[in-house]
């Protein structure tokens, strides 16, 4: 899925990094190809964000985040400028549709506008619209599955403002939750027996917010979102030794915190996070027909924790592993292999965004 907002791009005429802008950092990454279906980790940065520059997944200071994706860009030492970026998946309207099978690609254009109009509380010319075929419908052979997703098109619009006040250009614009999924599909081979025929639970903590997506055989069966994060952490760092939140945030980050903070915050905050996935998974339980999952899978900021699937496992009894899609990729001598996997679990979206390179659609 992506929103049409160049010209006809083809991916894999350039080459393109994975810009992912969260509520607390700036992600780059840049793969490349390695043999049949292989990846390479050419380079990758992390710069964290002034506080509140991004605030509910919309951009609240335009030149804080500039100017921290300069210095990423900086920092990564590359010459490459295209960028593949995101939308929350709070800034778009997704629906599955069914159009008759056999259309022109003309006559689907027409068909999908047709239905979205359905969906989608604003005139037509105020959103970007796109959609991607599926399939054929499951049900109703004769029939195609159809994924549409419509956007604000100032949501669409700042991203790309910040690229290019960066000296970038950006040439695909995603949905994070998809772009997530993407790099999903790298840690799913992971799994026992690659995962088939298993329930996953895909848990996403991030700064504020907390995602949890729940996989079978590669299609989403559920998803949802509660208020809690890791600038949690940092506000109990503050407050209790008397930081500002930004010093709270570096010295997190840095680990070199007080003697005790592992026993008076850390602990606690990482039995708040194992409640909060026990929880997530007990609304998953009661809405659907599922009363159990074989596997939950840990991303974002919060993932980073050492320890923290250890934490989670206990409370939820359920095997957990932290997400790392880079897990199967071939390191370039730029990347420190001890950082990233320290990363790795934070760089979900920047590394689905980064794939997008190898996408023939």
């Amino acid at each position: 899925m992506r929103f049409d907002i160049t010209a006809l791009f083809n991916p894999k005429a350039h080459p393109l990094l994975g810009l992912d802008i969260s509520s607390s950092a700036v992600k780059l990454v840049e793969l490349t190809a390695n043999g049949k279906e292989g990846y390479r980790v050419e380079r990758y940065t992390v710069e964290v964000l002034p506080k509140d520059a991004v605030s509910d997944g919309n951009i609240a200071n335009m030149d804080g985040v500039v100017d921290a994706v300069k210095r990423a860009w900086k920092r990564l030492g590359t010459s490459t400028r295209h960028v593949a970026m995101a939308l929350p998946g709070s800034a778009v309207i997704t629906k599955k549709i069914l159009v008759p099978a056999g259309l022109r690609d003309d006559q689907l254009e027409i068909q999908v506008e047709s239905e979205a109009n359905q969906y989608i509380p604003f005139a037509i010319d105020e959103v970007n619209l796109d959609f991607q075929v599926l399939g054929p419908a499951p049900s109703v052979p004769d029939e195609l599955e159809v994924l549409i997703a419509a956007s604000k098109k100032e949501r669409v619009e700042d991203r790309v403002a910040v690229a290019d006040a960066a000296g970038l250009k950006a040439v695909v614009i995603d949905v994070e939750p998809f772009a997530a999924l993407a790099a999903f599909s790298l840690i799913e081979r992971q799994l026992p027996d690659g995962g088939r025929n298993q329930t996953v639970a895909l848990v996403d903590a991030g700064s504020n917010v907390m995602g949890l997506t729940v996989l079978r055989n590669g299609q989403q069966v559920y998803a949802r979102e509660q208020a809690f994060g890791g600038a949690q952490l940092t506000q109990d760092i503050a407050r209790h030794y008397g930081m500002t939140y930004e010093e709270a945030e570096a010295a997190k980050r840095a680990g070199n915190l007080p003697e005790g903070y592992d026993n008076e915050l850390l602990a606690p905050f990482m039995e708040s996070l194992a409640l909060e996935v026990s929880r997530a998974l007990q609304f998953f339980f009661t809405s659907t027909q599922y009363n159990s999952v074989d596997h939950i899978v840990l991303a974002g900021g919060c993932a980073v924790i050492p320890g923290i699937d250890e934490v989670v496992a206990t409370r939820t009894q359920v095997s957990t592993l932290v997400a790392n899609p880079f897990a199967s990729m071939v390191l370039s001598d730029r990347v420190r292999a001890k950082s990233l996997l320290a990363d790795a679990s934070a760089l979900m979206v920047a590394c689905g965004l980064a794939l997008r390179r190898f996408d023939p659609s």
